[in-house]
């Protein structure tokens, strides 16, 4: 009878079993993926999203680019080649179990040579198995893309994701069933061909031939299975979760009562990362081998009426090469809790940039935010600007002025003189009231010689250009006010009040369009240019042309802090306000942090540049271990 209990004493028999042929084939098969499959999977992908000759920085960017012809082949081929990979994985696991042989070893190696010759059958399995999946995506995508236009089409997105209004409510109160319904539909039919892997794998059927023949198994189980499946994966995504917890709660504080000095600290951090590395890594490998044991003990029950893999041989043993292999594994992460360590800098500081002044302590974009942003330390204020009708340059995020003032009418379709009338602060609190649009002069005005701006530039379709000319025109008549203030100063000490004549030198722009730095660096070539992206789809951004690159906190890794000192760029954090996410990415080595906070990044700053290097390296190890 097959009842969850059961099941699970049949996976964690099995595990215990065939233990160590499971991690030779999944050290086999990591070293084949991570040096030739992943490798090759992610250059041809790269490749040929390369041949849009487009970076795609935004999600909006990306979903245009899925719902293009071109964009819908990349991304079957991508989600094809991905799961291709993890079938590939699996149906060793799958061999390794339900073989017996008793040399680990040789069972792991054959294992991984019947998998590869296996390769058509589970690369036909994964376009009918997948593709089914993945056709029943495009009804689900298109209804909701449907109603996304009906109830939210004439919302700004930012105003939508900002404020929430009822619309958005109601979108979702109609989308959710329709995705449940979707979830349900998909999950059963899962459910119902989870013995397709192992059925291509054991029994050599054709792929379409495995699933009729899994669905027939599996009629009248589908409760059980689904309580099964749904259980392993929460185990899975826990367990990560479960590890890193007790790391960061039971074990980390012991190394703050070591004694501060290096001799004991550094061994006793090396030791604690080359654990948490191999933990990491065995954590891996049983969502792996609980997964292909599922499908191996299910696949037995139902087709063989077997509970469970027959136990290895009474002389099974691991072979020399196999301790060799997983000596590498131990040495590989001591090799790794090497590098970690060494790799942190122990004295490191980042520019503060205030976003949209501070703009939790006073309404965004307005000459307040800035003046109490430069109070809070910050060392650059960044400001979003728009033109409006007349071609004034105004600070403004949105492209209406519906989230801050209630109306629906586009800043571009003003003047600066119909703008001026409008109240920007009294949303935000009546000690506001009365706060103004301002203008980028303005801006220059209150910051000379205080702070420095970051100016983003929000052009309307069409008017890139036109901001882009009308911003650095703005620069040269700053630039000329603070020369001529220097000029009629009689005390040169007081020359720091009039500000850096050197605006363009000292002002940055920033930009969402990589095309568009062209055309400025053309009208001003000495202006520092932060290019703003919300993601990178690998293969698309050509790495050259701007100073910095302004990512998203949450999309910003190590690999991305590499390609930025191999080319040359600074990398900006935003938006940041988040203290344990401050010191985060202060430790992952980024250049600069946005944050609507720059008084709590100042503060933690501070905090920091008391600690001694023990307690440092500390919070650096901690932060190492939270990302």
């Amino acid at each position: 009878m097959l009842t969850f209990r059961s099941l699970v004493r049949s996976v964690l028999r099995s595990l215990r079993e065939h233990l160590r042929p499971l991690i030779a084939y999944h050290l086999f098969f990591t070293l084949l993926a991570s040096s030739l499959l992943l490798p090759g999977v992610a250059w041809t992908l790269s490749h040929l999203l390369g041949r849009f000759d487009r970076a795609i920085l935004s999600t909006g960017e990306l979903l245009d680019l899925l719902l293009s012809p071109g964009g819908v082949l990349w991304a079957l081929l991508a989600t094809g080649l991905t799961f291709l990979v993890l079938y590939l994985q699996q149906a060793g696991m799958i061999l390794v179990a339900i073989r017996r042989r008793d040399n680990h070893f040789q069972l792991a190696f054959i294992a991984l040579w019947q998998t590869l010759h296996r390769l058509p059958a589970l690369a036909g399995l994964v376009v009918l198995q997948v593709g089914a999946h993945l056709l029943l995506l495009v009804p689900l995508a298109l209804g909701l893309g449907w109603l996304y236009g009906v109830f939210l089409g004439g919302f700004d997105p930012y105003y939508v994701q900002s404020v929430r209004p009822p619309a958005f409510w109601q979108y979702l109160g109609v989308a959710l069933p329709l995705t449940l319904l979707w979830a349900v539909v998909a999950g059963h039919l899962y459910v119902r061909w989870i013995l397709a892997l192992p059925i291509v794998t054991l029994e050599r059927h054709r792929p379409l031939a495995a699933l009729r023949r899994s669905y027939r198994l599996t009629r009248g189980r589908s409760w059980a299975l689904t309580i099964a499946v749904i259980t392993l994966l929460l185990a899975i995504i826990a367990l990560p979760l479960i590890s890193s917890n007790l790391f960061e709660r039971l074990f980390a504080p012991l190394l703050w009562w070591l004694p501060e000095r290096n001799a004991v600290l550094v061994p006793a951090t090396l030791v604690y990362v080359a654990a948490y590395v191999l933990v990491t890594l065995a954590i891996t490998f049983l969502g792996i081998a609980a997964n292909a044991l599922l499908s191996a003990c299910l696949y037995l029950r139902l087709a063989h009426r077997e509970p469970h893999p027959e136990s290895p041989p009474a002389d099974a043993h691991p072979g020399r090469l196999a301790w060799a292999v997983e000596l590498s594994v131990v040495l590989f992460a001591l090799s790794q809790a090497w590098w970690i360590v060494n790799s942190f800098e122990l004295r490191d500081e980042v520019t503060i940039i205030a976003h949209r002044g501070s703009s939790m302590r006073a309404p965004e974009n307005t000459l307040s935010a800035v003046n109490r942003a430069i109070d809070e330390q910050a060392d650059s204020v960044e400001i979003d600007v728009r033109l409006s009708a007349d071609d004034e340059v105004v600070l403004y995020h949105d492209s209406s002025l519906q989230r801050l003032t209630g109306n629906p009418q586009q800043v571009g379709e003003l003047t600066l003189e119909e703008l001026r009338e409008f109240d920007v602060g009294q949303w935000f609190g009546d000690a506001f009231v009365g706060e103004k649009i301002p203008t980028l002069a303005d801006a220059f005005a209150i910051t000379r010689g205080r702070a420095t701006l970051m100016i983003d530039m929000k052009p309307d379709a069409g008017r890139e250009v036109a901001l882009a000319e009308a911003v650095v025109e703005a620069m040269q008549q700053e630039a000329a006010l603070r020369h001529a203030c220097r000029a009629t100063l009689s005390v040169p000490l007081s020359a720091a009040h009039c500000g850096n004549p050197d605006v363009i030198g000292e002002t940055r722009l920033a930009v969402a369009q990589p095309w568009l730095i062209e055309a400025i660096r053309l009208r001003e070539p000495s202006l520092r240019i932060t290019l703003l992206a919300q993601l990178i789809l690998p293969g698309t951004l050509e790495r050259r042309g701007f100073d910095a690159l302004g990512l998203r906190y949450n999309r910003i890794t190590e690999r991305e802090i590499r390609l930025a000192s191999h080319f040359d760029y600074e990398v900006h954090a935003w938006t940041v306000n988040d203290p344990r996410e401050m010191s985060r990415m202060i430790d992952l080595g980024v250049d600069a942090i946005i944050t609507d906070r720059p008084d709590r990044l100042a503060a933690l700053m501070d905090q920091r540049s008391e600690l001694s290097d023990g307690e440092l390296l500390l919070v650096k190890l901690r932060n190492w271990l939270s990302s």
